[in-house]
């Protein structure tokens, strides 16, 4: 298994490249030159171009500011909702047991597809955007990092837990924020917002393949701005066609893996010791 620290420099490293690509997108893409369709990475470095002529640094660039605050909110509500889970079973109330029980059945039991495409023709079409969308999975998926991190802590012993360690002198912040939250729930904490951020990356390619394909505007950004998905709009046809977009296609897939890799090493660096 990798190390712990190994996990980190590389789930960090990751997020700095999505971070880059994000933060340094341009609001619009180049002028088309006709002269440059379908360039490969070496004839215009780094990635290549599309069919007009344009940059597929710009797509990657854009693409990764659709995604990014989104996926990394929807992952902080997650991974907060995991922490409330378990410090409520902490507590040792029946009536809050029930009531989280009771959220978790409820809002566990929604479709998360058909929730989705509801909340996105909800949005009106000037507004549409992922952050919504976001929102509304993280939502969705609450109940499972709940339920995960109040199992870890009914096998800390929960209340019991609690009282045994106040009964040693232990203040109430280290028990709840350091012994519990830091030691014993972080790897599930972490696990499920990565996952939940990379989830959300992936939602975001299929609504706007989706879309790109019925040649219809997305739900997740403006119709000026290209995702991920249009860079696998562009190469798909590589793999049936004698056109030169593979080097599309590979970008995409590249992009896709980086966030999974920012995922799993991110879940890797905080597993239990």
């Amino acid at each position: 298994m990798i190390p712990r620290k190994l996990a980190l420099g590389i789930g960090l490293a990751c997020l700095v490249v999505l971070m880059g690509l994000g933060l340094l997108a341009p609001a619009h893409l180049s002028v088309p030159d006709l002269a440059r369709v379908y360039e490969g990475p070496g004839d215009m470095f780094p990635f290549g171009s599309d069919q007009r002529g344009r940059p597929l640094l710009e797509y990657a660039q854009q693409g990764a500011s659709v995604i990014l605050f989104p996926s990394l909110f929807a992952g902080v509500v997650v991974g907060a909702m995991g922490v409330v889970g378990g410090l409520l079973r902490c507590v040792g109330s029946a009536r809050v047991d029930t009531a989280v029980q009771a959220f978790g059945e409820i809002v566990g039991s929604l479709p998360r597809m058909v929730v989705i495409l509801v909340v996105a023709l909800l949005i009106p079409a000037g507004d549409r955007g992922l952050l919504p969308l976001a929102l509304a999975w993280a939502i969705l998926a609450s109940p499972g990092a709940m339920d995960e991190a109040a199992s870890v802590a009914e096998r800390l012993g929960g209340a019991r837990f609690v009282e045994a360690l106040r009964a040693h002198g232990f203040s109430w912040s280290r028990v709840f924020l350091y012994h519990i939250v830091l030691l014993n729930l972080r790897p599930v904490v972490v696990r499920q917002a990565a996952e939940t951020a990379m989830q959300v990356t992936f939602l975001e390619i299929a609504l706007s393949y989706l879309a790109a394909q019925e040649n219809q505007s997305s739900f997740t950004h403006a119709d000026d701005i290209k995702s991920w998905a249009n860079l696998l709009e562009i190469g798909y046809p590589s793999l049936v066609l004698d056109v030169p977009t593979s080097h599309a296609l590979v970008l995409g897939l590249a992009l896709v893996g980086l966030v999974t890799v920012m995922s799993l090493m991110l879940s890797s660096a905080a597993r239990a010791r």
